[in-house]
């Protein structure tokens, strides 16, 4: 006998797909519900330069990533030689993780309504930092915004970047986009 499951569908998800996306249509007029702009992927990465001085920098890096995300971090290398840095090719010195489908919307709901008030004196995210592509890229000066960060167990507070990767082609569409998702622009 199979029981029906009931999956999980995030809330941005939900509301994406009732509401905004007929928004989108009519604002742009499209023709194809296809033409519709729609997040293809989420990239979180934490560069972490003081891997040269000590290793125990890049695990706690990956730990954090990985407590962030939901998802596993993986380390990033060097791509090439940099003398002054004392950097070699093939060096390990920051993590990424690539979210997609359920966790990237989920995500997305918490970077936007629980980590992004938690920052110090916040006026909003930088309306100008598309890509000219429809991406957004978007850098946090701590990573302690993040709920799931214990405070007391960190090793020393450490920059994120994250890029909220879209099918949009314009600039002015992923903004669309990102705004009636929710995003905090500042005026």
């Amino acid at each position: 006998m199979a029981t029906a499951t009931k999956t999980h569908e995030p809330v941005l998800k939900k509301q994406y797909d009732e509401t905004i996306r007929q928004q989108l249509m009519e604002e742009f007029g499209y023709k194809s519900v296809m033409q519709i702009p729609r997040l293809e992927k989420i990239v979180l990465g934490m560069g972490v330069g003081d891997v040269i001085v000590n290793k125990k920098f890049l695990e706690a890096a990956v730990s954090e990533l990985t407590l962030i995300a939901g998802q596993r971090a993986i380390r990033t290398k060097a791509r090439k030689s940099i003398s002054n840095f004392k950097l070699r090719a093939g060096m390990e010195i920051g993590a990424k993780v690539t979210l997609r489908g359920n966790q990237m919307w989920d995500f997305l709901y918490r970077l936007i309504n629980i980590a992004l008030p938690r920052v110090k004196d916040f006026r909003g995210v930088n309306p100008n930092a598309f890509d000219g592509h429809g991406n957004y890229a978007l850098g946090l000066t701590e990573q302690i915004i993040f709920p799931e960060i214990d405070y007391d167990k960190i090793e020393r507070v450490t920059g994120l970047n994250v890029v909220v990767v879209t099918t949009a082609r314009t600039d002015q569409e992923a903004k669309s986009l990102l705004d009636k998702l929710g995003m905090p622009f500042r005026k």
